[in-house]
């Protein structure tokens, strides 16, 4: 800088210490003079709108737990010397001169109480979503305080200290202490899903640098500002997917026991215009979920005012026939249920518990219908998965799950059967492709179960009407209980079947050749995994075969059609 007093200097930084006023810190340092201190800037809210980061969203605890105001000021937040606080180290010295702050934080009577709420607010809004938290305490003591007090809430498993050793430490300190391996091993568990502990209690440790996406919680006992603020907090910021347990992280939440949210902009001495825009309160996702119910639902509730009878399940199903009314219906009423997992139990719900039930089961109903497989428990999160079981297993709500037993006695029982023909048409479809999954070593079912997915998709397109999806369907059906019963008193192999009717389509009613083609299949079974065997497969075909076509394209078709159903029969 001596050398070359007009030279401009740029810094690259995610930690920008403002200090101007004291003519210092990164803007006074870097940069030239604009006015709002960056050259340029990747800001919270762009990181958010690009999907590196999540929301965040805090509650503030009951006011006889928050450090009283006047205190939190004098000893902290209007500090001004101290403005732009970059490091952990920096912030502790400064909490350690504010005495009053620190001994309301850590008496022991205000400690029992704020285990409690922690451990309760814990089992009922964070543990049920499968995520896990953090607890941060003012200090080392103030972790072992809380480990003993957690205890004798939540099981002692759940939870574990993580802070760094001292030579002075006492024996409360010590009881905690671990070894680096195992300190690594912990930090590794705690990031997987499902795994214990489920709550890490710390001070300073893995508030900067350690990324675990499954942290969706953390519950703020220590006073943090600037840097060290925004670090701290975006500790849950980190997006997280489980796709086999339905789980996308909506947003990061903080319950802040100190009272820093009420105080952001003293808490942060830069940008806190931005961060309030993008850190809010919980309680407007209280306000989505009461609109999103009282604004938006109607146009679903009204379809179910009678209950979930047949009659109302066949309503749903014309109703969403159409995919893309389906998708839309999802989506809508994913983010519902996702507030729903957020802010249950609260008591702000109970007016909205039988509304939402409703949305709930009706979702279940149009999923049921048209979904291949569906697994209820898997369909929902925890919470709402409770409510729509009990109505299942009440028989309050009847979902399109009747599977028939596919032979010639039933068809006349369907077509007698007093329910909706779409409930007939959707649960035959269903039954052709759980019957195709039972058999799946039998190629004519693979055909059959095409031609009753192309049916679906013509029903939900409304290219055909229902009574014509219907006829259809019980045609195939009937159709396929007569080839059973030939098929058995003739007493050939499905494989056998499937060529010769092939074959007797295309005017070659060849007995001794279907079993020639069935030969060349059997004798290679690794056809299916093997290209060097396939394409010897192939030609064995086309050599038996050529002889009974003139049209080489109509031979390579046919080919094709046989070998192409029984790869996909072997996979």
């Amino acid at each position: 800088m001596a050398a070359l007093p007009n030279a401009t200097f740029i810094g690259f930084t995610g930690t920008p210490i403002d200090k101007t006023a004291h003519g210092g810190g990164t803007f006074k340092t870097f940069g030239v003079n604009d006015e709002r201190g960056y050259l340029h800037k990747y800001s919270i809210s762009e990181s958010i709108e690009d999907g590196t980061t999540l929301p965040l969203y805090y509650a503030l605890a009951p006011n006889e737990m928050l450090v009283p105001k006047e205190t939190l000021e004098a000893e902290f937040l209007n500090l001004a010397k101290d403005h732009g606080v970059s490091d952990i180290e920096e912030l502790n010295r400064i909490l350690e001169k504010a005495v009053n702050t620190r001994n309301f934080l850590k008496g022991k009577g205000r400690i029992e109480k704020v285990a409690e709420f922690v451990a309760k607010h814990f089992q009922e809004h964070i543990e049920p979503m499968g995520y896990k938290a953090f607890l941060v305490a003012v200090d080392r003591e103030a972790c072992a305080l809380y480990k003993q007090a957690l205890d004798k809430h939540l099981p002692k498993e759940w939870s574990e200290v993580v802070y760094t050793s001292d030579n002075n430490d006492s024996e409360l300190i010590k009881a905690h202490y671990r070894s680096e391996e195992n300190e690594q091993a912990l930090r590794r568990e705690f990031a997987k899903f499902g795994t214990l502990p489920k709550i890490l209690i710390v001070t300073e440790k893995l508030l900067t640098g350690y990324d675990a996406p499954i942290l969706y919680a953390m519950y703020l006992d220590k006073p943090v500002r600037d840097h060290t603020l925004l670090q701290t907090i975006a500790r849950v910021n980190r997006p997280y997917e489980n796709e086999s347990e339905k789980m996308v992280k909506p947003h990061g939440f903080v319950y802040d026991f100190v009272g820093i949210f009420e105080n952001l902009e003293k808490a942060l001495s830069f940008d806190s215009d931005e961060v309030n825009s993008v850190v809010k309160d919980i309680e407007l996702l209280k306000r989505r979920f009461a609109r999103k119910i009282d604004e938006e639902s109607a146009e679903y509730l009204d379809l179910v005012q009678s209950g979930f009878s047949d009659k109302i399940i066949a309503v749903l199903i014309e109703r969403f026939r159409n995919e893309e009314d389906r998708k839309r219906f999802f989506k809508w009423y994913t983010e519902v249920e996702m507030l729903y997992e957020i802010i249950s139990p609260d008591a702000f719900l109970r007016p909205y518990i039988e509304r939402y039930t409703t949305l709930a089961n009706i979702y279940t109903v149009v999923r049921s219908s048209f979904a291949k497989r569906v697994y209820v428990d898997k369909e929902f999160q925890q919470k709402t998965a409770e409510l729509v079981q009990s109505h299942i297993t009440s028989g309050a709500v009847r979902l399109t799950d009747e599977i028939f037993e596919m032979n010639g006695t039933t068809i006349e029982l369907i077509k007698a059967k007093n329910t909706p023909d779409e409930v007939k048409v959707i649960n035959l479809i269903k039954s052709i492709e759980r019957e195709a999954e039972k058999r799946s070593g039998d190629p004519v079912l693979i055909s059959l179960r095409d031609r009753a997915e192309d049916i679906r998709e013509r029903f939900e397109d409304r290219q055909i009407t229902t009574k014509e999806a219907l006829e259809t369907l019980l045609d195939l059906w009937d159709m396929e209980a007569k080839r059973r019963e030939i098929q058995k008193q003739e007493g050939i192999s499905d494989t056998a079947w499937f060529i010769r009717d092939i074959l007797e389509k295309n005017n070659i009613p060849s007995k001794e050749l279907t079993y020639t083609v069935e030969n060349i299949i059997t004798t290679n079974p690794e056809f299916a995994s093997s290209a060097k065997v396939l394409r010897e497969v192939r030609t064995k075909m086309y050599i038996s075969l050529m002889d009974h076509f003139e049209d080489d394209e109509r031979l390579k078709k046919i080919v094709e059609i046989i070998i192409s159903t029984l790869c996909r029969m072997k996979i």
